[in-house]
């Protein structure tokens, strides 16, 4: 009924060595599943990390009410002249959360120049129209802030006058904290007429 093995290359082998090759293994094993176990943990946080960042980046949205010019009047014609501040009336988008203006990034191109512009030290203003922040900060979409560029070379953060002349466009990007971006195209009216502010 049982047969007798007689052939010593299919007989089972006990010993040390197969106990040492044995627990080997499972230390390879055991140090892969902790590397692995590290990995997905390390990789599970960055990838908590990269929506979080790109919730923000996509859902915080600064939205312009409203953008107007200054003119200053040629003193030779008074129908021509030059913007010299950009005044934005801005606000956040639905479900943006709270927009810190002190830490938001003005990017103003035109075919003249191309300068980022920080909050405060000339580089661009806010005042609170609507809301109790003082201009700082975006807490809800009622509250409305006026962002104003300054536009000469009065500014210290300019590299030189970035006025606009009747026809001249410009874009100005508003990047805040989280990295979102809204871009406004302005351009300058063909005549500015006798007004002090022109839509832009």
């Amino acid at each position: 009924m049982f047969g007798k093995i007689t052939d010593t290359d299919e007989r089972g082998q006990v010993g040390i060595g197969t106990l040492i090759v044995f627990i080997a293994m499972v230390l390879v094993a055991a140090i892969a599943a902790g590397v692995l176990i590290n990995t997905a943990g390390s990789l599970q946080s960055q990838a908590s990390d990269t929506g979080t960042e790109t919730q923000q980046a996509v859902a915080n949205q600064i939205e312009v009410v409203n953008a107007v010019g200054v003119v200053e009047q040629a003193e030779e014609n008074p129908n021509t002249g030059e913007i010299i501040d950009l005044e934005f009336v801005v606000k956040k988008s639905a479900g943006s959360d709270v927009i810190d203006l002190t830490e938001l990034t003005v990017q103003f191109t035109s075919d003249d120049i191309s300068v980022s512009l920080d909050h405060g030290e000339g580089g661009f203003a806010t005042d609170q129209i609507i809301g109790d922040e003082n201009g700082e900060s975006l807490t809800s979409t009622s509250d409305r802030v006026e962002l104003t560029i300054d536009l000469q070379d009065t500014n210290p953060q300019l590299q030189n006058d970035a006025t606009l002349e009747e026809g001249d466009s410009a874009t100005v990007e508003l990047v805040d904290q989280s990295g979102a971006k809204f871009s406004y195209g302005v351009t300058a009216p063909a005549t500015f007429g006798d007004n002090t502010y022109v839509e832009v």
